[in-house]
């Protein structure tokens, strides 16, 4: 049975939104066109704004289209213009262009553009007004954001946005080579600022040299230069080899210096054939370090360690029984050593022992030790002891006893009484080559009159922190009629009593016979010794005057082998003075005036250290100057 059915068919090529469809309960099924809509919609895209941007396109190009136009039409009209003018106003408007182009001519960016323009083609005559009038003309307004531009480098089209980065010849830049211009300029900008900082690091080093005293002028030697570089890379050193011993002490300044010297860098160092061994900070070093110093090196003879805080009994008794050529001994901060054990160093290798140098005892070193040390150690000719709290006066004349030293150091019991001092003086003083008396409160001007009958002999001469000295008895030490020969070193510094106030006896900042070192002092002290001085210490003596300082420093009175002065805290110091120093001193090297206000702008010769003022450096005068 056939039945009568409708069928509807899609004509072929008609297009799909105009097929619909039944569902089996009659609703309709909605068409692509419509689901199109949706999916635009919820995109918040508008098909009437889609009409909008594209006839606002079309119309910006018909505008840049008809500004195109109207701009050639006004050329059109500025040639034809330019025909019918007059001679007169040709004439003038000619004269208004030649003095344009004039006026570009002596700019500056004219001549870099001429001069660019013959660097790329040399051969080629270079015509300055073609230039002239090219520069002349106005320049082409960049691209607006929004709209199309190619890239400089790269010669990309893209669209300008206002972070649109400008190009060096004055076109713009894509995105891409923007952000690799900005990159290369950042990193050259760093490096600009790494090698800008650089003179910084230079200067600090030299400040650090000034303070060591080294000033000489240009490169440093080969051997510092090898000798500093080895020092940099002692880590990836095995040994050092067949290195003279004064290298090697340099060598292990420099390292204690940068606190590197650790058990590794001391295997550098121990060599069996070499006699010495100076350690300057042993603050890394444990107490097996110190037993194979003295396994290593068994024909040591001179042993110099600072800071050796964990060198114990049962090291210091290795020593003494592996290292019996030991003749010279300095120990520093070795609390851990027993006074048991010094004991036993002195009886077994004190009579040996031609010089030592203990300093920071403070659990060891009392008066019984002290006074095995003096009975034992008969042939000592140098003794320093500082900073050793248990000795008393009891060990100032047992070493008084010790009649063979010819330098002596003492910072020990420095609360005794003056006889003490006079005794030790009197017994030690004919052999005496060096007195280091140091922050004595109570020594009196009977010291000082010890000094001056006995010490007939000496070449360095410390007596610092008295408050009983005064200046009278100060001036008498340094009599020209005593027959005393002259001391290259004086450090006569910190003498003067903080409590005592002295009148002012006239109008030229002179006192009465003061407490300390004063002006009366000064004079003496020049004119004394003067001649062979080679180093001065004064600081911190309030009681010299301004007028004592330019006596002895008057620019004609020379001094020719004072090398280093220390005139810190001596407030009369001034520009005046410090020039006097400088013409009076041919072979200065260094000079500290710290706290010395009112020296501001004197010039310093090259060569000269000038340590504690404030812009010193930059006060050098310049080579060949007067």
């Amino acid at each position: 049975m056939w039945c009568n059915l409708l069928v509807h068919r899609q004509p072929r090529g008609a297009p799909l939104g105009k097929m619909s469809r039944r569902r089996s309960n009659g609703n309709a099924i909605r068409g692509p066109q419509s689901a199109l809509t949706d999916f635009l919609a919820s995109h918040n895209i508008s098909a009437q704004q889609i009409n909008l941007d594209y006839q606002a396109r079309v119309q910006d190009a018909q505008r840049q289209a008809e500004a195109a136009a109207a701009e050639t039409a006004a050329e059109a009209h500025e040639e034809v213009s330019d025909q019918e003018e007059d001679a007169a106003e040709r004439k003038k408007r000619k004269r208004k262009e030649e003095k344009a182009i004039a006026k570009i001519k002596a700019s500056k960016e004219f001549k870099k553009r001429k001069f660019e323009h013959q660097q790329d083609d040399p051969d080629a005559d270079s015509d300055s007004d073609a230039l002239a009038r090219d520069m002349l003309k106005k320049p082409k307004a960049p691209p607006k954001p929004g709209q199309f531009a190619n890239c400089e480098v790269c010669e990309k089209r893209f669209t300008v946005t206002p972070y649109t980065l400008s190009g060096q010849d004055g076109g713009l830049l894509c995105t891409k080579c923007g952000k690799e211009i900005k990159d290369e300029k950042k990193k050259s900008d760093n490096a600009a600022k790494k090698k800008k900082q650089a003179p910084r690091v230079r200067k600090r080093q030299q400040e650090s040299d000034r303070m060591m005293g080294d000033v000489r002028p240009g490169a440093k030697s080969l051997v510092e230069v090898c000798v500093k570089k080895v020092a940099d890379v002692v880590n990836d050193i095995e040994e050092f080899g067949d290195i003279p011993q004064n290298l090697l002490d340099r060598l292990s300044q420099i390292l204690s210096k940068k606190r590197v010297l650790n058990p590794r860098t001391l295997q550098l160092f121990l060599q069996p054939g070499i006699d010495r061994i100076a350690v300057y900070d042993c603050a890394k070093l444990e107490t097996e370090d110190f037993e194979k110093i003295f396994a290593f090196m068994p024909d040591v003879e001179r042993i110099n360690l600072r800071f050796a805080g964990q060198l114990k009994d049962e090291a210091l008794r290795y020593m003494i029984e592996k290292n019996p050529k030991i003749t010279h001994l300095q120990l520093g901060a070795t609390n851990l050593v027993s006074d048991e054990v010094w004991t036993e160093l002195f009886l077994t290798r004190g009579s040996q022992l031609e010089s030592l140098k203990l300093s920071e005892l403070n659990d060891s070193m009392k008066d019984s030790t002290v006074q095995v040390l003096a009975e034992s150690c008969t042939n000592l000719k140098r003794l320093k002891l500082r900073s050793c709290p248990h000795m008393t006066e009891a060990s100032i004349n047992s070493i008084s006893t010790l009649t063979t030293l010819e330098h002596l150091t003492l910072a020990v019991a420095q609360d005794s009484p003056p006889d003490i001092l006079v005794n030790l003086i009197t017994n030690l003083g004919p052999k005496l080559k060096t007195l280091c008396l140091e922050d004595y409160y109570y020594a009196d001007d009977a010291v000082l009159e010890a000094i001056k009958n006995t010490c007939t002999h000496l070449k360095k001469l410390r007596l610092t922190g008295s408050s009983s000295f005064t200046d009278l008895t100060l001036s008498s030490l340094f009599d020209s009629n005593s027959g005393n020969p002259p001391i290259p070193f004086i450090d006569l510094s910190s003498n003067r009593d903080v409590e005592y106030q002295n009148p002012v006896a006239d109008d030229n900042d002179t006192e009465e016979d003061p407490i300390g070192f004063g002006s009366t002092a000064m004079k003496a002290l020049m004119s004394h010794s003067g001649s062979k001085m080679t180093r001065l210490d004064l600081h911190s003596n309030r009681h010299i005057s301004h007028d004592a300082l330019t006596t002895v420093f008057d620019g004609k009175i020379q001094y020719p082998e004072l090398r280093d002065i220390d005139l810190s805290f001596v407030s009369h110091v001034d520009d005046v003075v410090m020039t006097g120093i400088f013409r009076s001193c041919p072979k200065l090297e260094k000079l500290t005036v710290f706290a010395c206000f009112s020296a501001k702008e004197v010039v310093i010769p090259q060569g000269i250290a000038v340590i504690g003022l404030p812009n010193a450096q930059s006060a050098v005068e310049i080579m060949g100057d007067a």
